[in-house]
């Protein structure tokens, strides 16, 4: 089942603005009261599980996909800001970057990843069944929201031991993402899968070389890394719906068949206390085509 509610963001978009949070639990969570599980954040979360919430009519269809593998994680995704003025881009950019026919765009991704991890990760550890330790703490997007997660992956290293970047956007801020592969500390227990479809290299300049030296950089660090080009892949929730069985097997590889270990109860966090479950506030376009 897939709880939905609403939450604001005061540090991004102020007290009064509502935006959805998806949090998938497997089918059998109520089953076992003791048990707890490993969490999936993502990005985009209007994307990861409904049609009819999907900013362009089709998700990556998580859902689907998790009840039928038996797949035991817990999923906690949110929707992305939904600005005409570039909302999105602000908030999934690490790195602020200039872009012809969009101009200069602030990043605010390191509020983004702050709030992630100070404020909702508590939220979430506490409102549920979490294993909230590192090594069962995994974070996954793609575009930009892919690019969010090799950063956060690499700058947030204590609190994440996996992620999954689809197509990420890269070409932003490539020079700074290679310094940050350099330099940041790394855990050696660290898995990333990264892919990009063969027919989007041609979208950003020089983006097939671009991409190989960051998994050669990625590589050189010691990180697990599982790099693939997609045959026939593009920028789309479609082409990313299709690489959803290789990024769960490598981001579930070491749980083994459970998926969970023995751990201690979760630190007390932040709790949303006034739920929504009407629609609203769906992620449109911004006006500024990635591709």
């Amino acid at each position: 089942m897939v709880d939905v509610f609403k939450i604001t963001i005061p540090e991004l978009t102020g007290r009064r603005k509502k935006r959805r949070v998806y949090v998938y639990l497997p089918e059998f969570y109520d089953e076992d009261p003791e048990r707890r599980y490993p969490v999936l954040y993502m990005f985009d979360g209007q994307n990861v599980f409904f049609d009819e919430d999907a900013t362009y009519g089709k998700s990556w269809g998580m859902k689907d996909y998790m009840d039928a593998t038996g797949m035991p994680f817990i999923i906690a995704a949110v929707e992305c800001n939904d600005s005409p003025n570039n909302g999105r881009l602000r908030e999934y950019a690490p790195y602020s970057f200039r872009e012809d026919g969009i101009g200069r765009i602030t990043g605010k991704g390191r509020i983004t990843m702050e709030w992630w991890i100070h404020t909702f990760k508590p939220m979430i550890d506490e409102k549920y069944r979490t294993l909230p330790f590192r090594e069962t703490t995994f974070i996954a997007g793609s575009s930009m929201g892919g690019l969010m997660s090799v950063y956060a992956l690499l700058e947030y290293n204590q609190y994440f031991s996996g992620a999954a970047a689809l197509s990420p956007s890269l070409w932003t801020g490539r020079r700074k993402i290679e310094q940050l592969i350099q330099t940041a500390e790394i855990d050696p227990n660290t898995v990333l899968y990264i892919d990009y479809g063969d027919l989007e290299f041609d979208n950003h300049f020089d983006m097939r070389s671009a991409f190989g030296r960051t998994v050669s950089l990625l590589i050189a660090r010691g990180i697990k890394v599982t790099a693939r080009i997609i045959p026939g892949g593009t920028h789309c929730e479609a082409s990313w719906e299709r690489q959803v069985p290789f990024f769960m097997n490598v981001l579930s590889y070491e749980k083994g068949e459970d998926g969970a270990g023995d751990g201690e109860e979760p630190d007390e966090g932040y709790h949303e206390d006034e739920e929504y479950h009407e629609d609203e506030g769906y992620c449109e376009e911004e006006g500024y085509q990635e591709d």
